[in-house]
């Protein structure tokens, strides 16, 4: 570990300030020490970064899926060192994190797929009609292209696939945008193992000096800097909603030009359990559902932290099924003293609030940064009335809302905020009966899911993670899938330009051999 910030592709260390991982594995400071970087060298990276932007938007696609593969292979090259890091700095365990950064490779070669084939971008071509009356059609042609160098927070809970190397990243420079990662202080050292395999592979495939860099800070008057400098056209965060909504408000009220925010930050991801499919199912169901709000100690964006029932004999039995699981459930460690604190002092709020019982909780371990597992009740009246009951517990607890019947049932849903999830457990019958609670929740989420748990988000072209603010600043886009790459980009409409000139993707032979929209049909190349 050397602690430094990469500005482009030199290793600087120009502060004075450092910054120290703690680990709830060892509950201790780990050694390293990591330089906080200045505004001299956040500028220079930026500026860098911009510079880099008129060539790197400039590769072609096969060049920039070669870039994107080879991160992936140099990930991977810097072996059992990068698991033993992320192990000490984030709480999780190996086999988690080796799956993770089989998702983090994965995703950068989904990309680098995405580019090879060609149509994300779009291309629209409408032709001249010069002798169309009353008056003539100009040949007018559209695509996608990229913004300019973005700006990337890493979330706590993904050490490598929400972070340095993560969906953010991965997109931006999909679409040709150099990136600037603003590391995060949970994970220094895994940011600096991971930053420097990107570094090396850009250099291996001659991209431009300040195509990537990331720097050092945990101070809110240097955040809002970055946020604010001109030469930054996009952000991606994922993270806590009062740190998001700050990043939009600068973005786009204190810039001179306002910017884009793709902000993931707060979810609560309610499952509704019907009747018919709870009947004969309890034991199945709380199973399920506990296994759910307790996987990587609730450390999810995605955790089920509400559950509709109406209110009947078996809803009964499914929230004693659920208590009984989770009083044998083990506490975990939590990713650090920062989440595990949140975590307790969030429960403890939303265990005060009008009308809500504590049907089950593990004795707290919270000195041992481990997060215990919590049930709770509270009737729908109580849970309309009060949007308290709608902030997240980052953690291993669950909310059961209680409805007299439909009605209340799917009043309780039409007062809930956006959310990344919905989930409906129940027969083909109750989705029928039911149909109006549940188009009422598809208008609230981003992913519909019927009879599974929201947890597991998979790495593929129909994926949507997303969904109506508080869940994200954008409903109109996705963190995670193909179409993440859009979130970086935007069109270009060209109108009678000479065919040497167009894009590629735009020229009438059509050399990339993509799927295009002509005259209002697509056209497909065999």
């Amino acid at each position: 570990m050397k602690g430094y910030n990469l500005v482009g592709f030199e290793e600087s260390r120009q502060g004075t300030a450092t910054l120290k991982a703690f680990s709830t594995v060892t509950k201790t400071t780990l050694a390293e020490e990591f330089v906080i970087a200045t505004k001299e060298e956040i500028n220079r990276a930026i500026d860098k970064a911009g510079k880099a932007f008129e060539k790197y938007s400039r590769t072609s696609a096969v060049e920039r899926a070669l870039f994107l593969e080879t991160i992936a292979d140099e990930i991977m090259a810097v072996g059992d060192e990068l698991i033993e890091r992320a192990k000490l700095e984030s709480g999780l365990p190996e086999a988690r994190l080796q799956g993770e950064r089989g998702r983090t490779t994965g995703q950068l070669r989904l990309f680098a797929a995405v580019l090879r084939e060609g149509s994300w971008v779009e291309a629209v071509i409408d032709t001249a009609m010069p002798e169309r009356t009353p008056l003539p059609r100009a040949d007018i042609r559209k695509m996608l292209v990229p913004v300019g160098p973005v700006l990337v927070f890493g979330a706590s809970n993904f050490p490598f696939a929400f972070s340095t190397a993560g969906g953010d990243t991965a997109s931006a420079l999909a679409a040709g945008n150099p990136v600037i990662v603003k590391a995060h202080e949970a994970h220094l050292g895994t940011n600096e193992l991971m930053a420097t395999a990107i570094s090396r592979a850009a250099q291996k495939c001659n991209m431009p000096d300040g195509v990537f860099s990331f720097v050092i800070s945990n101070d809110v008057e240097t955040i809002q800097q970055m946020v604010k400098h001109e030469t930054i056209k996009a952000i991606g965060f994922t993270g806590s909603r009062k740190a998001g909504n700050a990043i939009f408000r600068t973005a786009a009220v204190d810039r001179k030009k306002p910017i884009p925010v793709y902000a993931e930050m707060s979810s609560i991801n309610p499952v509704l359990v019907l009747p018919g499919k709870l009947n004969n199912n309890v034991a199945a169901i709380a199973a399920q559902l506990v296994s759910s709000v307790t996987l990587g100690a609730g450390q999810f964006c995605t955790n089920p932290g509400l559950i509709f029932v109406l209110q009947n004999a078996d809803a009964a039995q499914l929230v004693n099924a659920i208590a009984e699981l989770l009083l044998k459930t083990v506490p975990a460690t939590m990713l650090n003293k920062e989440v595990c604190s949140n975590y307790y002092n969030s429960l403890y709020t939303l265990q005060r609030q009008q009308g809500v019982q504590v049907i089950a909780a593990v004795d707290n371990a919270g000195a041992d940064y481990k997060g215990a597992a919590a049930l709770l009740q509270v009737g729908a009246a109580d849970f309309i009335v009060n949007e308290a009951l709608q902030e997240e517990v980052f953690g291993p607890s669950t909310l059961v809302v209680v409805c007299k019947d439909q009605a209340e049932l799917q009043q309780a849903i039409a007062s809930l905020h956006g959310q990344l999830t919905g989930t409906v457990i129940g027969t083909h019958e109750d989705i029928s009966t039911f149909q109006p609670v549940i188009s009422a929740l598809s208008d609230k989420v981003g992913r519909l899911l019927y009879n599974g748990v929201p947890t597991g988000v998979e790495v593929c072209h129909a994926m949507v993670h997303g969904g109506p603010y508080p869940a994200t600043t954008n409903a109109n886009s996705t963190s995670v899938g193909a179409d993440a790459i859009k979130r970086f980009a935007r069109p270009l409409c060209l109108q009678d330009c000479p065919q040497e000139f167009l894009p590629d993707a735009l020229k009438d032979e059509n050399p990339l051999k993509i799927i295009r929209k002509v005259n209002g049909e697509y056209q497909c190349v065999n």
